[in-house]
């Protein structure tokens, strides 16, 4: 009940100009109360008016009316101001130190609703009614409520401030225009603002597309993420299968190694007892006929010693002392060598095996590290001083400028026999290899060139499609002609659009399998891009049939080594030969061992 009072006696007894409880109210002949007070100066605001009007309901009224107190209404807000009710709006209504408040209202003002940039003053939103419903006021410019208003006011002319001089970039009044400003290029601010807010929508534009692209950079990276937890997961699982399958191995070799070592132990233990069995009874032998020689050497009658001497003379033979083999000392100690000699291979093998791991896996550390470049200043970062090698250059090439220009001649080279020339095909490999990040341009003129990579392994000699670029599984080509681009791989062609250009970029992400082809003007066109997994080191490649080409010499040279996967297929070959290479060096130190 008390909240419906309080509401009540806000509708009823509060002043629609102040906004406050009603002061000396007085009605007007329209029926609206006011304070007396705010009606006078609301009427006052009208003086150069022929007529008054009601602020609420906008009757307008010839001659202005006699106010006279309205002494019933005045003694009922008396009494309701006894009884402890407020009418004052709720307390968020009101403007605190960091909120725009209201010019107009009197006494505690409310919060500004709207900011007119015509009248320069913030209204609350009852006081911004006559902004709506006055016909001269509904053109006035309103914005959100801004404390700036007065920022908007010329300090030199006390004027608005609605011209902009786009010589000095400065926002001035039209005074200013006709005097500091005179023969200055100046136009309305709403024109410059018209003027730039096309280019804020270009610029916005510009940013959503880098929004969009850096989004779907990031998907990538997501997918790559996965991508090598994934072949991280299968490496350490098929490491550890072929681990556990050389733990098993090693133990198996420990066990026959350590049977044979027992079971030599007792041929040789049960050869030696039964030696050393025969050499005790020779000694029996020995001791007795040792006794009887004595015994016959006491003898004092001739014919006795001499009858007795034959028989007791006579010894058999020795046990043959070449059983005894000093070998058998040195058994054990040989044994010891032969398997630490095993220990000191496969250490050496685990530590080279380690090292290349060590390489590969502080290339995955840069895995996320960089997205593709942008720009040709990007590309750059990347570009890689790549010479021609003249013992791959086929005899119709001359090479020349530091073996960075090439071109077709009628006139055969004498180039000296070698096993990496091409023969046939009048084409060319880089004496570089390309690994991680790399970009290199391509400057051509005449009827065409190929621009490719190859393997260090692909087909030299010979006519076949094996040894051309862009017909088998060791290479690709992007050719370049007069009249367009194709892309070649496996004998298989792409046609591709683009601007013809005589400068060709090339950027490689090895690790990646990422191989893009731009055309270089003043911009970075991107002609065509594919993705497919290099297992083996390239090399930039030329092809031509009647064309002058060369690669264009840049300023700056290096490149970046990263990797998007751990290649779980090499991790389980090079476990694989591992395990071939301990079996063998196990093998041969057994033989070596037990020859005997």
């Amino acid at each position: 009940m008390e909240q419906k009072g309080v509401l009540l006696y806000r509708e009823t007894f509060t002043c629609s100009i102040c906004l406050d409880v009603l002061k000396d109210p007085v009605t007007i002949p329209c029926g609206h109360t006011y304070c007396m007070n705010c009606i006078k100066l609301h009427w006052h605001g009208e003086d150069g008016r022929k007529i008054c009007s009601c602020p609420q309901c906008k009757q307008t009224f010839k001659r202005r009316p006699v106010l006279k107190k309205n002494t019933m209404l005045a003694a009922l807000v008396e009494q309701l101001k006894k009884t402890g009710l407020q009418a004052a709006p709720a307390d968020h209504c009101y403007a605190g130190p960091e909120d725009v408040a209201c010019d107009v209202c009197t006494g505690r003002k409310l919060k500004a609703f709207k900011s007119c940039l015509t009248c320069l003053a913030s209204y609350c939103e009852n006081h911004l009614q006559p902004h709506y419903d006055a016909l001269a006021l509904k053109k006035h410019k309103l914005v959100e409520p801004s404390k700036k208003l007065q920022e908007n006011i010329c300090s030199l002319h006390d004027e608005v401030m609605k011209m902009f001089c786009r010589t000095d970039q400065q926002i001035i009044c039209y005074l200013c225009s006709v005097n500091e400003h005179k023969g200055h290029d100046t136009v309305s601010a709403a024109a410059e603002r018209t003027e730039r807010q096309r280019e804020l929508e270009v610029s916005r534009l510009n940013i959503q597309q880098r929004i969009q692209d850096s989004e779907g950079d990031v998907k990538l990276l997501q997918q790559e993420v996965q991508a090598v937890s994934r072949s991280a997961d299968k490496a350490v699982e098929d490491s550890e299968k072929i681990f556990t399958e050389l733990i098993r191995l090693l133990q198996k070799k420990s066990s026959d190694v350590k049977q044979q070592i027992r079971s030599q132990q007792e041929t040789e233990m049960s050869r030696v007892k039964e030696f050393q069995e025969k050499l005790q009874q020779e000694i029996t032998e020995l001791k007795r006929k040792d006794a009887e020689l004595k015994q016959l050497s006491h003898t004092e009658d001739h014919n006795q010693f001499l009858h007795n001497y034959p028989s007791v003379s006579q010894l058999g033979e020795p046990t043959d002392s070449s059983g005894i083999d000093m070998r058998l000392l040195r058994y054990f100690e040989e044994i010891k060598a032969s398997v630490s000699e095993l220990r000191d291979k496969l250490h050496n093998i685990l530590k080279e095996e380690s090292a290349d791991k060590s390489l590969r896996v502080a290339e995955v550390k840069v895995l996320l590290s960089e997205t593709e470049p942008k720009t040709r200043a990007d590309f750059l970062k990347y570009s890689r001083e790549i010479t021609l090698d003249p013992n791959t250059a086929n005899a119709e090439l001359l090479l020349s400028e530091g073996n960075r220009k090439a071109e077709v001649t009628s006139r055969t080279q004498s180039y000296p026999s070698h096993t990496d020339r091409f023969t046939h095909w009048v084409q060319m490999l880089s004496k570089e290899s390309l690994l991680g990040r790399c970009y290199w341009e391509v400057e051509w003129s005449g009827e065409g060139v190929d621009i490719a990579v190859a393997y260090k392994n692909i087909k030299r000699a010979g006519s076949s499609k094996q040894c051309r670029f862009g017909f088998n599984n060791k290479s690709c080509c992007f050719k370049c002609h007069r009249s367009g681009y194709e892309f070649w791989s496996n004998g298989k062609f792409s046609p591709v659009s683009g601007p013809v250009s005589s400068r060709v970029g090339v950027y490689l992400d090895h690790s990646a399998g990422i191989l893009s082809f731009y055309s270089v003007s003043e911009t970075m066109t991107l002609l065509h891009r594919v993705q497919i997994p290099f297992p083996q080191p390239l090399y930039a490649g030329l092809f031509s049939l009647n064309s002058i080409f060369f690669l264009h010499v840049l300023l700056r040279c290096g490149y970046t080594q990263c990797t998007r996967a751990i290649d779980s297929t090499r991790v389980q070959a090079i476990v694989t030969l591992l395990t071939e290479r301990m079996a063998v060096i196990l093998k041969a130190v057994v033989k070596h061992t037990f020859w005997w």
